[in-house]
């Protein structure tokens, strides 16, 4: 079964945020969406550095608008955002019924109020500290994938270590190194 996860970067300010981002996408088989304007040069080899490559195998499209994203995309909108009510752990993702797309907002200053207020009840935040403003934009997108992907059992990720093999520790001989 293919994922029906999909992330969605609101016009993002910091190259490595989204690196990052792109990173987990790759990892959790999920399609990015970034919309424009973005705080960096998507085609700038520095760029390329920032997502350790991973830009080679993302599935990604660029948008010049929230409304251009939202004219080709429908499906099942829910917005990470501090002024959201419920954790993602409260949204029953296995109950959508077309695509899931995840939006974070840019990281000075989120997903537009209107916007947000549009869909108020689609709005989710992560618990924290009440000291804590914010978490870091790619480790709150890692939770709320892997939220997701956890109550859809991980549809079509792997459970077991593919590269080095599934039974590699038990194995692994430390005198040998191997």
């Amino acid at each position: 079964m293919e994922s029906k996860i999909n992330v969605v970067l609101f016009e993002p300010e910091i190259p490595q945020n989204t690196g990052n981002i792109m990173r987990t996408c790759v990892a959790a088989n999920c399609e990015l969406h970034i919309i424009k304007p973005l705080g960096f040069d998507i085609d700038n080899p520095k760029f390329k550095r920032a997502t350790t490559n991973h830009i080679t195998w993302a599935d990604y499209v660029l948008y010049e608008s929230f409304d251009d994203f939202a004219s080709k995309n429908p499906g099942e909108y829910y917005f990470m955002t501090r002024y959201g009510k419920v954790p993602p752990s409260d949204i029953d993702f296995k109950a959508a019924e077309g695509p899931i797309y995840l939006i974070f907002g840019k990281e000075s200053t989120g997903v537009p109020y209107d916007i947000l207020k549009a869909h108020i009840d689609r709005c989710f935040r992560i618990p924290m500290a009440g000291d804590c403003r914010s978490l870091n934009l790619s480790n709150a997108a890692a939770i709320a994938i892997y939220e997701c992907e956890r109550q859809l059992g991980y549809p079509g990720l792997s459970l077991t270590e593919v590269q080095k093999g599934e039974d590699f520790l038990e194995s692994y001989d430390a005198t040998l190194g191997r």
